[in-house]
């Protein structure tokens, strides 16, 4: 396995820099990986893939505005302050920009007395930072922090992102990477697939800004995945094990959903069939070409960044060759790639 093996072209215009008018009506491009045939649809049309017995499996992870501009005290110095996860009370670890300016003892004011002192470093280069006491610290962080958009959305957070980076059905907050193929899907479409006798099944699986990074290692298999907090419910497990014990499949949305299912899943040897188990804790499972799936039956998904855990993951169910020739042809379709691009149907 190489890294320049999974590189590709992509001009910076494919690249979605806002989200499409409707969810439901980005495109859709199926990928059957058996015989690597494409079709081409709108994501409304999902509905005709799903059958009854089958599970649909979504990460209900919820964004938070994960990156705070303020000003060092006393000289007024501009900073930024991007929250990672929260330790306890009032205690963060976060990035911090620019590092040499905020040595620990800083101080640090976003607003109206709403500020944080920096205590010590990480150890990997970060800060631990520790919230003046407030009332609604979770309330005074939305008002002043910044939806965290990735890198290759070259502008400002904008009032759209408040709800678009963002599924309609994101309710467990602690992300600060979106489960972007959550995007393209409303209530009335999931009600949609219900009513199909499709189950829907919810996962929690918090994405870091691991998701952005690109691979350096030129082995991939020497690169470090970063341990993500996720949670199965005794209802999800449950549901996932009526289909698959079923003549149902898993459809898994999006690579998160991918990882946390496939983490938890085990062989129950009175079936001789891999099955869920309800569990929370956190995962760095690393899925790359060579791989085989335990629970996933189907993924739907985005297009992913060249050299990325992502694409490795996708090309690991549907072939490296599938996956980049299916890219070539999204690209002479005109579809939108990343974040707030199109999505793919893996079968």
């Amino acid at each position: 396995m190489k890294l320049s093996d999974y590189d590709y072209n992509l001009p910076r215009e494919f690249i979605a820099q806002y989200p499409a008018d409707k969810r439901e009506q980005s495109k859709l491009l199926i990928l059957r990986r058996g015989s690597g045939e494409i079709e081409h649809r709108q994501f409304y049309q999902l509905t005709d893939y799903l059958s009854e017995g089958d599970c649909l499996v979504i990460n209900n992870s919820k964004v938070f505005a994960a990156r705070l501009f303020g000003k060092k005290q006393p000289t007024g110095g501009k900073v930024e302050i991007f929250l990672l996860k929260q330790i306890d009370g009032l205690k963060w670890e976060a990035l911090v920009n620019p590092g040499r300016k905020l040595p620990p003892g800083t101080d640090v004011e976003f607003g109206d007395g709403f500020g944080c002192t920096v205590l010590e470093r990480t150890d990997v280069g970060g800060r631990i930072v520790n919230f003046h006491p407030i009332d609604d610290l979770d309330g005074a962080i939305d008002k002043y922090g910044h939806i965290p958009l990735p890198p290759y959305i070259s502008r400002d957070d904008e009032p759209v992102d408040r709800e678009r980076y963002q599924t309609a059905y994101a309710r467990v907050k602690g992300a600060v990477a979106a489960p972007t193929a959550g995007f393209h899907f409303t209530p009335e479409l999931i009600r949609t697939i219900e009513d199909k006798g499709v189950s829907v099944a919810q996962i929690t699986l918090h994405p870091s800004l691991g998701t952005f990074r690109p691979v350096t290692a030129q082995n991939p298999l020497e690169h470090k995945m970063e341990s993500e907090y996720f949670s199965i419910s005794d209802e999800t497990a449950r549901k996932i094990n009526e289909a698959i014990k079923g003549p149902g499949r898993v459809f898994a949305v999006g690579t998160t959903s991918v990882r946390t299912i496939e983490k938890s899943a085990f062989m129950d040897e009175k079936t001789g069939k891999y099955i869920l188990k309800s569990e929370s804790g956190y995962t760095d499972l690393y899925i790359y070409p060579g791989y085989e799936f335990k629970v996933v039956s189907a993924l739907i998904t985005n297009f992913h960044l060249p050299k990325s855990t992502l694409l490795f993951l996708v090309s690991a169910l549907a072939g490296r060759e599938n996956i980049l020739n299916a890219y070539e042809e999204a690209k002479r379709e005109g579809y939108r790639f990343y974040s707030y691009g199109d999505a793919m149907l893996i079968l």
